[in-house]
């Protein structure tokens, strides 16, 4: 892709998480809906777009662990915990860590915990490091609706006028494996 219209790309895409709209973007196995974690606006119009309680709670895709060091406290794991999370990224697998006591209801749900995770999917690390934090990731796809693995089925499901960033998923079958920080515990396979 050339530099330029890559560089574009990323730059509507952050015009639009500034503007507290939800968009689509790839990631290592589907596309992905995200938005500005910090906005409850943001927020609640990605709930209501997937018709998602905010119950279930959400997961914070990153560019680096210190995207998410605001949002998690990591100071409860041991080193050897850390290591297992580390070694695991970046990459397609999810932690759920306790979540900081400043983190807001509308992304950790009913939970004390928030499920976070640091990507390898190059156009996401450049997204969110160009944005300056963490994205808001759910499957993209509308309740009852496989999720969307190309641009073109994402415009099918949510339209036309749908911000998307342009970009490939990195081809995985599943979507991230996700494990307790603390545990190892595996609450989804991968």
């Amino acid at each position: 892709m050339n530099s330029n219209l890559h560089q574009e790309i990323v730059l509507k895409a952050i015009e639009a998480l500034n503007n507290k709209e939800v968009i689509a973007y790839p990631t290592e196995a589907v596309f992905g809906v995200g938005c500005d974690p910090d906005s409850e606006t943001a927020v609640m119009r990605l709930l209501e777009l997937k018709q998602r309680p905010m119950e279930k709670g959400l997961i914070l895709i990153a560019a680096n662990f210190e995207q998410l060091t605001p949002y998690i406290d990591d100071s409860v794991l041991s080193d050897a915990q850390r290591e297992a999370v580390f070694s695991r990224w970046p990459g397609p697998v999810t932690f759920v860590f306790p979540a900081q006591a400043s983190t807001p209801r509308w992304l950790t749900g009913r939970f004390d915990t928030l499920a976070v995770r640091v990507t390898d999917h190059p156009l996401v690390v450049e997204l969110c490091q160009a944005y300056g934090k963490p994205l808001v990731s759910t499957s993209a796809n509308l309740t009852g609706q496989e999720p969307c693995r190309t641009v073109a089925e994402v415009v099918t499901q949510f339209g036309d006028a749908f911000p998307v960033v342009q970009g490939e998923t990195c081809g995985r079958m599943n979507p991230s494996e996700i494990r307790d920080a603390l545990t190892g515990e595996l609450f989804r396979q991968g």
